[in-house]
């Protein structure tokens, strides 16, 4: 784990931004397509809005949710729909966005359609993950009965899920297709985090913190970017 503290979101923005866009960009040349998972809420919108304002063979970039909530596209809390309106815009509109959602009965009975759209994909270039004040990444929560299918290292791609503590149900990509990427970052911003952070540094175990899955894996580096705000 490595920790690049920030004096506030500007500032985290434009650095992680131009990371970023290094990574997508070495991918195109090298590998000719650059594939970036991203994660919702509040937090990454203005970098999204970076990423969006900058020019780059976007058309040779894949991006997709590392989880969203089990809604229509166009509800006002779908992941997606914040996705398309603050990142697929500018430049970025010529990216391809694969979604995490299936029309079916619930979250469950969609994963049939959306598992072969991300089991197909190679390894990713770049995965932005957030994190919960109980420690859950993605929608690996800690309260939710499917956490050790989705933590475990023989799990699908993606899976449906049901936090206790949090609405609605939830498609997430597992822990082995998240960490199956070149570049694996942790997104925080708010003083209220930090605690959080060493908490899950201070102890081992993923099934109280999801997180731990991925700061103390034992051959993954994360990158913790870090504003207080």
């Amino acid at each position: 784990m490595q920790l690049h503290q920030f004096t506030d979101s500007a500032a985290l923005n434009n650095d992680f931004a131009a990371k970023l866009v290094a990574i997508l960009s070495n991918a195109i040349s090298t590998r000719g397509a650059a594939y970036l998972v991203v994660s919702g809420g509040r937090t990454p919108q203005a970098l999204f809005q970076a990423l969006a304002a900058t020019p780059l063979a976007w058309e040779n970039v894949t991006i997709l949710l590392a989880d969203d909530r089990y809604l229509p596209t166009d509800s006002e809390q779908s992941n997606e729909r914040l996705v398309k309106a603050t990142l697929l815009q500018q430049h970025a509109a010529h990216a391809t966005f694969i979604s995490l959602y299936a029309e079916a009965e619930n979250a469950f009975a969609a994963v049939p359609a959306i598992l072969p759209r991300v089991a197909s994909l190679p390894t990713f270039d770049a995965v932005i993950l957030g994190m919960g004040e109980d420690g859950h990444t993605a929608s690996l929560f800690p309260c939710s009965k499917q956490l050790a299918e989705g933590l475990a290292d023989t799990a699908p791609a993606v899976l449906a899920a049901e936090p206790t503590s949090a609405p609605f149900q939830r498609i997430s990509l597992s822990k082995v297709r998240l960490l199956d990427s070149r570049h694996i970052f942790l997104h925080l911003v708010g003083e209220n985090k930090f605690p959080v952070l060493q908490q899950a540094l201070a102890d081992t175990d993923p099934m109280q913190m999801p997180i731990r899955a991925f700061l103390h894996h034992p051959s993954v580096s994360v990158d913790v970017m870090y504003s207080p705000k």
